[in-house]
């Protein structure tokens, strides 16, 4: 099966800057989820067989249901040692950017980022990529940016050198921002490198269990507590919504990453077609994090862009309200009337 996706330039340009770079550095965008951090350890895994000096640089803190993966013990987080990730951005021959299609998706870093003259390499899923790279691999279609560095890594030929850390985070990454396989995951090359990544003797079952049965009871309980008390169906417009409050996340002892897969409980409803979560940031004030699930041809990423400030995926999309959880509320349902033509 063909999964090559550069042109014989993109594969000569991408060889080229790698073999004349030694110390390399890989970001991802803030809030990092499975796929940011899996694609930015399966690349760094690669680097590394290869003798590269590699450091990874995520924004901020990423959920703690990932800190099992290989490597994550090298991961650097701006927030917390800016001076040493500034330092090693400026020294860098060479920066990777994954799974962010424009530099203000991460956050605190985008002043180092814009002021550095080294060269980027963009490698992402989203629409409408506008990073000022020297290098832009651009595939909204795929499932994943891990996807991607899987099939980079295979067309540069060094799948067969790899091991274990390059396969479980890519496979990782690939899973999650899948929701484990069940939407933007009917394309045949999917399976293909899955079945691939298992020749690296991986135990798909447990790295599922690792992400999907690691979380704490108090977790669980604000599961139940969420759609019992607070889940919103609008019946009329085949649509659900919730709210999580900072007083609701602190009586839960919310911790990041618990609020992972929420949104796609409610699409076990008969029918449904929206699933719509908005929670509150923890120590930002107005500040409400939104995401929406959908299935079929509704583009929640049409309406993330409207409504939300944000973007996304058709199915899976995300953004961010600079307003009280009240107003979130009113922002939705303007949103839900708007496409009501495609909800009904």
């Amino acid at each position: 099966m063909n999964i090559d996706i550069l042109t014989e330039d993109q594969v000569a340009q991408l060889s080229h800057l790698i073999s004349t770079s030694q110390n390399i550095v890989i970001t991802c965008h803030h809030n990092p989820d499975g796929d940011a951090i899996g694609s930015s350890l399966g690349l760094a895994a690669y680097l590394w067989s290869l003798g590269k000096e590699v450091n990874v640089i995520v924004p901020d803190q990423y959920p703690d249901f990932l800190q099992w993966l290989p490597n994550t013990e090298k991961i650097v987080r701006y927030d917390k040692h800016k001076e040493k990730c500034d330092m090693l951005l400026k020294i860098s021959d060479l920066v990777f950017c994954l799974d962010y299609n424009t530099l203000s998706r991460v956050d605190n870093m985008e002043t180092a980022m814009r002021e550095m003259k080294t060269p980027l390499v963009l490698i992402d899923h989203h629409l409408d990529p506008d990073v000022p790279a020297i290098l832009t691999i651009s595939q909204p279609a795929a499932s994943s940016t891990s996807e991607l560095i899987f099939r980079i890594v295979w067309q540069l030929g060094g799948f067969e050198s790899q091991n274990k850390h390059f396969a479980i985070p890519v496979y990782c990454g690939m899973m999650t921002d899948t929701g484990g396989f069940q939407y933007n995951s009917s394309q045949c090359e999917i399976y293909f490198i899955i079945s691939q990544l298992l020749t690296k003797k991986i135990d798909k079952d447990k790295i599922y269990r690792n992400v999907y049965h690691n979380y704490s009871e108090n977790r669980l309980r604000m599961m139940g507590y969420v759609m019992y008390e607070k889940l919103v169906y609008l019946k009329e417009y085949n649509t659900s919504y919730y709210t999580i409050t900072k007083e609701e996340q602190r009586r839960f002892h919310f911790i990041k990453g618990d609020a992972e897969g929420l949104v796609n409980l409610p699409q076990q409803i008969k029918g449904l077609k929206l699933s719509v979560s908005l929670r509150e940031d923890t120590e930002k004030e107005n500040t409400v994090w939104v995401s929406l699930r959908s299935v079929d041809d509704f583009p929640c990423n049409k309406m993330a862009a409207q409504f939300f400030n944000g973007g996304g995926h058709l199915n899976a999309s995300g953004g961010r309200l600079n307003c009280t959880i009240d107003e979130a509320i009113k922002i939705t349902q303007k949103a839900i009337e708007a496409f009501a033509d495609r909800l009904i």
